[in-house]
């Protein structure tokens, strides 16, 4: 039995920007083949255990040739699997999707077509540039410096009306203004050149047409230019405050959107990715306590009693510790109610709680890898009897040089993350850390006091960066 193969827009740039139906399908998969540039964030939206593909074309550097990339869709849809095909922007502006899709088609494959935001307007929408202006622009042209037979004929672009919007130039911004000079375009026309739209690299520079080359040297790509009178706007957002959010994605795609609803600039930075491992399930029947002390550990626990096939009503006897009202609430989803949440939401506080509560009976804790060390200090001080499985572990992701208004780091294992990995602070960004514990590992790489929130949440993030910006 054949497969399905979807073919969806990622959006320009950050993760937030796919479709709701693009997240869904993500979310579904068997097999992930996704591009170049394509935000991490959304290959962690694969279940577990998904087959991922890196399988991207970006101008000069190697990759997979175009044929290649068919037949590995193809191959994969053929073995019976649900492929999602990633691909940057929308498929069908200049991403190759309707090569992709003709080739299915004489395969006999059933796919569909998911939209995305193309560049070509995202890009300049998120620098404040318009491609469109009732008094300015009534229409635009997006062309491609490149084309199958080589450079385009620039310099016709000159006579075109309305606004023009170049994609994959970035190399060639000299050859776009002196082209479009050459076929008559005035020297002084405003022109915009946006360097990795809607990512937290974004950067851009505007100018008359004649310094387009000057002004854009040292941006990276991809980029987009706009040329017309449009460019000459700027009607970017004013945001109450930057913020650069790290952590997993799970934890990203929850504050994120409350921050955006208050105001804020968002820029998502992975530094934390789960990696489920190994393990196996105790005679739960032996012990007092489970304890829960993430949304991610507790996610693994229950999937974990559905692949064993092992029946809630066995938990009966069994009563619950967790850390946060997030972990809380992961469990009140499938009608289970913790026994024992702490006050404070931090390890410690639930060693004390549990050393008071457990009544000599064994406590089992399920939890990363690098779990806080003052849960188990706690239990030993009071003398209580513990078995602690590792269930996943957290590694490291992207780092980068922050030089937002504030930077939130929402575990330890994050702020290690994003240090080890070479990131740095702008002098001007307040550090923001989840809790004391999270503090207590930024110590290890800064001096800095960092803001610790009232609530050890998303929510008291949320509240801390709130009053920050109020008392400003």
């Amino acid at each position: 039995m054949k497969g399905f193969v979807h073919i969806v827009g990622a959006g320009c740039g950050s993760a937030d920007l796919i479709t709701v139906r693009g997240r869904e399908l993500l979310s579904g998969c068997q097999v992930l083949i996704y591009d170049a540039l394509i935000d991490p964030a959304l290959t962690e939206l694969v279940p577990v255990g998904a087959e991922k593909i890196a399988a991207g074309k970006r101008a000069g550097h190697h990759s997979a040739a175009q044929e290649s990339i068919c037949e590995l869709i193809a191959a994969r849809a053929m073995e019976g699997k649900t492929v999602v095909r990633l691909k940057g922007g929308d498929p069908f502006v200049f991403g190759r999707g309707g090569e992709e899709i003709l080739f299915l088609q004489e395969k006999g494959i059933p796919y569909d077509i998911t939209p995305g935001i193309s560049s070509c307007v995202a890009a300049p929408e998120l620098a404040g540039v318009p491609v469109t202006h009732r008094k300015l622009s009534r229409g635009f042209h997006v062309m491609t410096v490149h084309t199958a037979e080589g450079d385009a004929q620039l310099s016709q672009c000159a006579k075109l009306e309305g606004t023009l919007v170049f994609l994959m130039g970035a190399a060639k911004a000299g050859l776009i203004a002196r082209s479009l000079i050459e076929g008559g375009m005035s020297p002084t026309t405003p022109a915009a050149f946006i360097s990795r739209g809607g990512t937290p690299e974004q950067r851009s520079v505007k100018g008359p047409l004649f310094r387009l080359e000057e002004l854009s040297a040292g941006l990276e790509p991809p980029a987009v230019i706009v040329v017309g009178g449009t460019a000459d706007l700027d009607l970017a957002a004013r945001y109450r405050a930057s913020v650069t959010v790290t952590g997993t994605a799970a934890f990203e795609h929850k504050l994120c959107p409350m921050l955006r609803n208050c105001g804020f600039e968002v820029k998502e930075l992975p530094t934390a990715f789960v990696e489920e491992m190994d393990f196996d399930l105790p005679e739960l029947s032996d012990y007092g306590y489970l304890v829960l002390t993430s949304v991610t550990g507790a996610r693994i626990f229950l999937n974990k009693l559905g692949q064993e096939r092992i029946d809630l009503r066995s938990l009966s006897d069994l009563k619950l510790a967790v850390i946060g009202s997030g972990t809380a609430a992961v469990l009140e989803q499938r009608g289970l109610y913790p026994d024992l949440l702490p006050e404070t939401y931090t390890a410690g506080a639930l060693g004390r709680a549990l050393a008071k509560s457990s009544k000599g009976r064994r406590v089992l804790i399920l939890r990363a890898e690098k779990g806080s060390p003052a849960l188990t200090e706690e239990l030993e001080r009071g003398g209580i009897a513990y078995d602690e499985i590792k269930t996943y572990r957290v590694t490291g992701g992207q780092a980068a040089a922050v030089e937002t208004d504030f930077l939130v780091f929402a575990s330890g294992s994050g702020a290690r993350a994003f240090f080890e990995n070479g990131g740095s602070v702008g002098k001007g960004t307040r550090i923001l850390c989840i809790g004391p514990s999270t503090g207590a590992a930024l110590k290890e790489y800064r001096d800095d006091s960092p803001i610790i929130p009232k609530e050890y949440t998303a929510e008291g993030i949320v509240k801390a960066l709130l009053q920050e910006t109020e008392e400003k």
